[in-house]
C-alpha cells in the first residue's frame, strides 16, 4: 500500500535529485547607464571561442560550452617525480577523477531590455572568465503620422 505521507527523508532524497540535475546558470551582472546597458557574465573554464553573442532590437542571448578537458589529472605526474614514464603519464590522463564538482555542458542567458539597443555596435570582452558586454541603447525612436481614410 502506497504511504500518502511522504516522510522528510524522502522530501531530502528529491532535493538532492533535484541540484543534481538542475541546470546552472552563470552568475549575471547589469547595469544600466544614460547611453548603454552593461552585462558582466561569469564563464570560468569556458574557451572564448566557444562563446556566441547574440542581439535583436531589445534582447541579447548569450551561449557558451565548457568542455571537458582531459589533460588536468595527469599533467603534473611526471613533474613532480621525474622517474613517471610517457605511459604512465598517458594513463593517468585518461582515469576518471575521484571527485568532480565541475559542471561541463551548454549554457545558454536571455535578457530583455526595456528599450531598443543598437545592435551594430556591441561590444563583447573577454577575460579571466567574465564576459562583458557593451549594448548601447537605441537613440533614435520614429514616429509615424497616419493619415485618416475618408
Amino acid at each position: 500500500m502506497r504511504n500518502l505521507h511522504p516522510s522528510p527523508f524522502d522530501l531530502f532524497d528529491r532535493l538532492e535529485q533535484q541540484l543534481q540535475t538542475a541546470e546552472r546558470v552563470p552568475a549575471a551582472e547589469i547595469h544600466e547607464t544614460d547611453g548603454a546597458y552593461a552585462i558582466a557574465l561569469e564563464l570560468p573554464g569556458v574557451d572564448r571561442s566557444s562563446i556566441d553573442v547574440k542581439a535583436t532590437d531589445r534582447s541579447l542571448m548569450i551561449t557558451a560550452e565548457r568542455r571537458l578537458q582531459r589533460s588536468v589529472s595527469g599533467a603534473g605526474a611526471a613533474e613532480v617525480n621525474g622517474a613517471a614514464s610517457k605511459t604512465d603519464n598517458e594513463e593517468g590522463s585518461r582515469s576518471a577523477p575521484l571527485l568532480s564538482e565541475f559542471r561541463y555542458g551548454t549554457w545558454s542567458r536571455s535578457f530583455r531590455f526595456p528599450g531598443g539597443i543598437q545592435r551594430d555596435a556591441l561590444e563583447a570582452h573577454y577575460r579571466d572568465g567574465l564576459l562583458t558586454v557593451t549594448a548601447p541603447k537605441a537613440q533614435s525612436l520614429t514616429t509615424v503620422s497616419v493619415k485618416l481614410a475618408d
